[in-house]
């Protein structure tokens, strides 16, 4: 049990969390973004392939930032386009202006009000960035400074652990990729995706929300596409189930960190079905014979994947079924998931 529960007060059931209720709505939010935001993505994307930028930078901060790692992976590998993230406190601390002229500048936040992403899009503006904004308060400040503006369309998120708006986040990423790249098989998986995400709900993750209520450190890996899923999963661990976890990319952690992996020892694989996947499965098999517990989510693993309707897609799946299964993990551990300590819903960095 976690050393340090929230609260001894009596906790809600696991369908009575905000957090469950709103990661619960995603398919919906998903599916009326789609449909808000396509003629914005449209005209967006035929632009960008008229006057192709000569990079892409990202800004963001926490979860927001996870959905850019996956937006990275996403634009490089669908588009080609050298995609980096912008270090906020480059602009919003030291003011060194950056050399962003004819590049797309996309910052992803869910308030659209901490003040170093504002400056910094205001400071890429002015070098030459066309400023693209997925932003869930579409009135924010983010919104008004922005070229193009791709609201979330996650609605009101209470609980202090995003999980609707940063799936949001992915799925605007993913209309706009595949729109920009105008690959068939891409923008015929955004249909499916919904229906995909209801599935990926009710997929049964309960040995690992059992199997960590004891635990007090692990590692979660992924790679390539998936790699952001794995860093939003460390985070979920750490605010609302007081477990330490850190997210490496199963290539990164040979490089020292697998050296902690034995008994006593859990690690978390997100297998992403494309060209990495071989790999993870063999890394997995290599820390269950150094007699760690292994979780491996993947379509033949210990926790069952739905099958994606395209590679790219994959990570939204695995983070939705692990959404509900942290919900429960946090219970199990004596935590309120929506009322994390220390936490507020939007945090204001300069």
């Amino acid at each position: 049990m976690s050393s340090s529960p929230t609260s001894a007060a009596v906790l809600p059931a696991a369908t009575q969390t905000l957090m469950y209720n709103e990661a619960a709505s995603t398919a919906e939010v998903v599916a009326a973004q789609f449909a808000r935001n396509h003629d914005t993505v449209v005209a967006l994307a035929e632009s960008l392939r008229q006057s192709p930028p000569p990079f892409v930078a990202t800004c963001a901060r926490g979860s927001s930032d996870h959905a850019a790692t996956f937006g990275k992976y996403l634009i490089e590998t669908q588009v080609g386009v050298m995609t980096a993230s912008a270090s906020p406190s480059i602009g919003s601390v030291y003011g060194s202006p950056l050399k962003l002229s004819g590049a797309l500048f996309i910052a992803i936040s869910q308030s659209g009000k901490s003040p170093d992403l504002l400056r910094n899009a205001e400071a890429a503006r002015v070098a030459g960035a066309r400023v693209v904004a997925l932003v869930n308060v579409e009135d924010s400040p983010l919104a008004q400074l922005a070229d193009v503006v791709l609201p979330l369309c996650a609605g009101p998120e209470t609980s202090v652990a995003a999980t609707k708006s940063y799936l949001a986040s992915l799925a605007a990423l993913l209309q706009l990729v595949a729109h920009w790249s105008q690959d068939e098989k891409l923008l015929a998986a955004l249909d499916a995706l919904p229906g995909a995400l209801r599935q990926a709900w009710d997929a049964d993750w309960s040995g690992l929300s059992e199997g960590l209520v004891g635990a007090h450190n692990l590692f979660v890996l992924g790679r390539g596409l998936g790699l952001g899923a794995a860093q939003e999963a460390a985070l979920k661990f750490k605010e609302t189930c007081g477990l330490h976890a850190e997210a490496y990319s199963s290539a990164e952690v040979k490089h020292g960190p697998m050296a902690l992996v034995g008994p006593g020892f859990p690690v978390l694989c997100f297998a992403q079905p494309d060209g990495t996947e071989a790999g993870m499965l063999a890394l997995a098999e290599e820390f269950r014979g150094r007699g760690a517990q292994v979780w491996v989510a993947a379509g033949q693993g210990d926790l069952p994947l739905v099958p994606a309707p395209h590679p790219a897609c994959a990570p939204l799946l695995t983070i939705q079924s692990f959404y509900k299964a942290i919900n429960a993990l946090a219970l199990a551990r004596g935590h309120n998931p929506d009322v994390p300590p220390h936490l507020n819903k939007v945090t204001e960095t300069v």
